[in-house]
């Protein structure tokens, strides 16, 4: 199964990718689609469209996990991450691929074991459990093979 997850942000994106019998992680990939605070948020948006196109359309991806909204007390930044939430799933629904919202604690809990672990834990676990030499960077991109993770071992996979 292939598998990509998602980070979402409108400054910068976190997307992971990988390929996951049950067993192994192979074809794995990350990186962000990042635009300028200085760009409106309608073109921000369209750069994201855009650039998670071409992600699809290079990696087919089966199925697609994606990072629901946390409480934030910027109500602004949580407008924009809703928003670049509604493309990214759109992208994926346009392409007939399945998408699975999980909770930033379900992702924690699935990586760690415990729910509130903080960010330092997550990327240890995504640089042990892909076994990669070196923790995925930037953070959002290590966020969204955390997700990716999170899909690849829960019971819907």
């Amino acid at each position: 199964m292939k598998i990509l997850g998602i980070d979402p942000g409108t400054t910068k994106c976190g997307w992971g990718f990988f390929e996951y019998d049950g067993k192994n992680y192979s074809q794995i990939d990350w990186g962000i689609f990042e635009t300028g605070k200085e760009i409106n948020i309608g073109d921000r948006l369209a750069v994201l469209s855009t650039e998670l196109e071409k992600v699809i359309q290079k990696k087919h991806p089966n199925i697609v996990a994606i990072e629901e909204i946390f409480f934030m007390k910027n109500i602004k930044t949580a407008i924009s991450v809703a928003q670049a939430r509604g493309v990214v799933i759109s992208i994926c629904r346009i392409n007939k691929l399945k998408v699975y919202e999980y909770k930033p604690n379900q992702i924690k809990l699935a990586l760690t074991g415990y729910g509130h672990a903080d960010k330092n834990q997550i990327q240890q676990m995504v640089k042990l459990i892909l076994k990669l030499k070196k923790i995925p960077k930037p953070d959002d991109a290590a966020d969204g093979l955390a997700t990716a993770i999170c899909l690849a071992h829960s019971e819907k996979f």
